[in-house]
Parts: C-alpha cells; structure tokens; sequence
C-alpha cells in the first residue's frame, strides 16, 4: 500500500549549507542526500539561478530525529518564512531546554520556555534563518 506523505521543504535562499550545518549543531539533524546545482543531470535554464549559485544546494534532504525534511537555496537570494511554524517534540525538559537555546542563538524568542497546561515546558522562537519554532517536552 502506497503511503501518502507530507514534508517541509525549506528554502533558503544562498545559506541552506549554513543552515544544515546549524541544525546539525542545535538539533542533531542528520543530512541524507545533498545535490549542488553543478551536480544537476540537467543544466538549469538560462537565468534561472543568480550568478554564484553553481555550487548552491539544489536539494537536499535531511532528518532531525523520525521526521524527514528538505531543503535548498532555491533560486533566488533570501528567504522568508510566513505562514507556518515548525513543532518540534522532545522528550523531556533539559531536552527541550538545550535545543530552544540553541535555536534561540541569533534568532529572536517569541515565548519563553514556561510551564502551560498541555506541557511541563513550551517555548516559541524564531532562528537565525528566519524559521519558526514551537518547542515542547513529548505528551
């Protein structure tokens, strides 16, 4: 039986290498495949990348703990991360201490870590690359 799956593909707009190798740091994530523009089987089309973008991340595809995520620099320079957040389960409060620190380090905190009625640590906060983060000790 087939399985229907959905997954965040972040783009980063020239700073997906820095952001693979910062959540690698912060949480762990692990990168599985990694292709450079260069790489590509087929050349892109005239214009479509900015110059410089050759040895760019064209795709990549990366896991923090079970949950599979994508990434690139896409094809333009800049990012922006509106409209969603990411919800970031951990096992228990130190767990969920040392990651929101982490990812707090050159972002900017939007709730700090408290206790609420659904668990014993939550915290919101933006990181350094713009992204969203929800961070919770695991119901």
């Amino acid at each position: 039986m087939k399985t229907t799956l959905v997954q965040p593909y972040l783009f980063f707009g020239g700073r997906c290498d820095e952001a693979l190798a910062f959540y690698g740091s912060a949480l762990g994530a692990k990168v599985d495949f990694l292709m450079r523009y260069q790489e590509s089987p087929e050349p892109m089309p005239p214009g479509r990348l900015p110059a410089g973008f050759e040895n760019k991340v064209m795709h990549a595809t990366f896991h923090i703990g079970t949950t599979t995520l994508m990434a690139s620099d896409g094809c333009e320079e800049g990012a922006r991360f509106e409209g969603f957040t990411l919800s970031l389960a951990l096992p228990t409060e130190a767990e969920v201490n040392r990651a929101f620190a982490a990812l707090a380090e050159g972002g900017k905190v939007g709730m700090p870590l408290t206790k609420t009625f659904w668990s014993p640590r939550f915290g919101m906060v933006t990181d350094r690359f713009g992204v969203g983060w929800m961070v919770t000790v695991a119901a």
